[in-house]
């Protein structure tokens, strides 16, 4: 059976809403994260067999098969096809799975995993034309769906956790995010100034350099009057993309292709639909079995900060060595362009794995109505 590996992971900086990439078409964003990809790895564009892409809000400009689309702007070959999957969140993460299982599967040598979301341009829930009230009135009398942030309220609750709780992470994240030197797998991506003006962005848009406790503390919550989930303990709404070449290894080698590292498990979990982001705590204790590996063994962990409580309900029943989680920061600091995620985490945690010298890596997501996608991977 080949083995498939990862060749190289990039993203483009994440953009805030309505900010530097507002512009930004999402079909350009993943056009560039995919020339990138192509121009980095060294690989013949018309030696890929696939292209599977994931994005949550199919709809307007990332409608009509938005992968297909960005690889015809990003000039590949016409004969490269794509496809564009949903799994919500982890919708990336799960293209980077379901390309490594066409490499075992024999199915292909060549597969980008990519990802885009341009949250400032096709807004959330765009696709079904408003919030849960328009889903079927009968799923909606079987089970209590609710907003994600209620969600992470009733996390919250369950686990204990305090708003100090809550704002101490999210200004680890950020204070981590800001001191990083290089952002290596980042591609420089052109948008625009405040004043319209053309600029090149190199580095997220959401980090703060300097956070206060004080004015954290005096965000209001926005899903419950007594709350803890504020817009400072929760991921940033953002514009990006992402791109993971997956090949057979000795596909690659004799390709004169570096393989950077190998994937030991790739797990996807259901879980409770209304408390809905508890699935990283069960997607977690697969993988690592599946691995055959502990939590103390991981050299890196990156987990989404959907919501800071998300994190720390996790971290909770996991027990892991918090110094090896989000060392970069997470997505409360540098955002989540929903679709694009996963492939920027990927390339985040292959980027730390070898700025570090560490060998095994966990990435970890929670998902809208209850699921979770996990992979570990092993450095080459």
């Amino acid at each position: 059976m080949p083995e498939p590996v990862i060749v190289e992971a990039v993203r483009t900086p994440f953009g805030r809403r309505d900010g530097t990439l507002r512009e930004t078409r999402p079909t350009s964003l993943l056009a560039h994260a995919l020339r990138g990809l192509v121009r980095r790895s060294g690989l013949a564009p018309e030696e890929i067999d696939d292209v599977i892409c994931g994005c949550v809000t199919q709809a307007g400009e990332q409608g009509a098969n938005v992968g297909r689309l960005a690889v015809m702007l990003a000039g590949l070959p016409d004969e490269v096809p794509a496809v564009t999957l949903n799994r919500m969140c982890g919708s990336s993460q799960q293209a980077v799975h379901f390309a490594a299982q066409a490499i075992a599967a024999g199915d292909a040598r060549f597969v980008v995993a990519c990802g885009v979301e341009s949250m400032t341009r096709v807004p959330m829930f765009s696709d079904i034309g408003g919030g849960f009230e328009k889903l079927d009135p009968e799923l909606l009398s079987r089970k209590e769906l609710v907003h994600q942030g209620e969600s992470a309220e009733r996390i919250a609750e369950a686990w204990g956790i305090t708003r100090n709780d809550a704002d101490s992470l999210s200004a680890e994240s950020h204070r981590r995010a800001a001191a990083r030197g290089e952002h290596p797998e980042i591609l420089p991506t052109r948008g625009l100034d405040a004043e319209g003006n053309e600029v090149e962005l190199t580095a997220d848009e959401g980090v703060r350099h300097s956070v206060d406790p004080q004015k954290m503390a005096q965000l209001a919550p926005v899903f419950r009057e007594d709350g803890i989930v504020t817009a400072g303990n929760s991921s940033q709404i953002s514009d990006g993309a992402s791109a993971v070449l997956v090949a057979a290894r000795e596909t690659a080698e004799a390709a004169e292709l570096k393989p950077r590292a190998r994937f030991l498990a790739r797990v996807a979990v259901g879980s409770d639909p209304t408390m809905q982001l508890t699935g990283v705590i069960p997607a977690t204790r697969l993988a690592l079995k599946k691995a055959g590996i502990s939590i103390l063994d991981l050299d890196w962990i990156e987990i989404n900060e959907a919501f800071a409580t998300v994190v720390l309900a996790w971290a909770a029943e996991l027990e892991p060595d918090m110094e090896k989680v989000n060392p970069w920061g997470g997505a409360i600091a540098h955002g989540h362009p929903l679709g694009a995620t996963g492939g920027g985490l990927l390339a985040k945690l292959l980027y730390g794995l070898e700025a570090t010298d560490g060998q095994l890596g966990l990435q970890v997501m929670c998902i809208g109505h209850g699921m979770s996608t996990a992979t570990v991977i092993e450095r080459l």
